[in-house]
C-alpha cells in the first residue's frame, strides 16, 4: 500500500514534466528571432544606420521573441503576420537592388521559418489583423520621430520615390498605403486562420 501511495506522486510529476517540456521548447523558439533582430542591429551599428532597424520586418523579429518568450498569441499573431509582406519587400528592394547580406537573410528567411513553427502551435485569430495594423501605426510613429528622414524607413517622411508624379501630398500618399496595408493584413490574418485556425483553448487568450 505504502509503495502505491508513493508512486502516485512520482506519476503526476512525470506527468507535469512532459507538459511543461514542450511548453519550454516553444518558448525558447523565441532566442532565434532575438538573434536574427541582434545580428541586423550589429550590421546597422556598422554602417551607421541604425535608424533602419525600425522596419516592420526587422522590429517584427524583436516582437515575435518576446511573444514567444512569454507566450503570448496576440503578440505571435501581430509578429507573423508581418513576416510576410517584410519577406516581399525586402526582396524586392534590398535582394535585388543591394544583394544578399547575412544578417538580413537570417532575419527574414529565418523569420519566417521560426513564424511558421510559432503559428502552427498557437493557431491565427482573423482579427489579429486589427492588432497587426495598430502595430503599424504605432511603428510609423516611432519611425517618423525617431529615424532620419532620409531612410524614409516604414514610409513615415515622404512619397517613395517613382510615385511622386501619382500623389501631389504625402498625406495622399500616406492614406493610400494606410488603407492597402489595412486591405493586406485583412487577408493575410484570412488565409493564414484557413490554415491554421486558433486552438479552441487559446480562444480567450487571442
Amino acid at each position: 500500500m505504502q509503495s502505491a501511495g508513493l508512486t502516485e506522486p512520482l506519476r503526476n510529476n512525470k506527468s507535469l514534466v512532459s507538459i511543461k517540456r514542450p511548453d519550454v521548447r516553444f518558448r525558447l523558439l523565441g532566442v532565434f528571432p532575438l538573434v536574427f533582430f541582434f545580428a541586423q542591429a550589429v550590421h546597422y551599428w556598422q554602417i551607421q544606420q541604425l535608424g533602419h532597424m525600425l522596419w516592420m520586418c526587422n522590429v517584427g523579429d524583436l516582437l515575435l521573441a518576446i511573444g514567444l518568450f512569454f507566450r503570448q498569441p496576440v503578440l505571435i499573431r501581430i509578429a507573423v503576420i508581418w513576416m510576410i509582406p517584410g519577406f516581399v519587400i525586402w526582396f524586392r528592394f534590398v535582394v535585388l537592388e543591394w544583394g544578399l547580406f547575412f544578417s538580413s537573410v537570417l532575419a527574414h528567411v529565418g523569420g519566417i521559418l521560426v513564424s511558421i513553427v510559432a503559428v502552427k502551435k498557437v493557431g491565427m485569430d482573423r482579427k489579429a489583423w486589427q492588432y497587426a495594423f495598430g502595430w503599424y501605426l504605432l511603428i510609423q510613429i516611432l519611425s517618423r520621430l525617431f529615424t532620419a528622414a532620409d531612410l524614409n524607413v516604414n514610409l513615415s517622411h515622404r512619397i517613395q520615390p517613382g510615385f511622386e508624379r501619382v500623389f501631389s501630398a504625402y498625406w495622399q500618399f500616406w492614406l493610400t498605403v494606410a488603407a492597402g496595408t489595412a486591405i493586406v493584413l485583412w487577408l493575410l490574418a484570412y488565409l493564414l486562420a484557413r490554415l491554421w485556425p486558433t486552438p479552441m483553448s487559446d480562444v480567450d487568450q487571442g
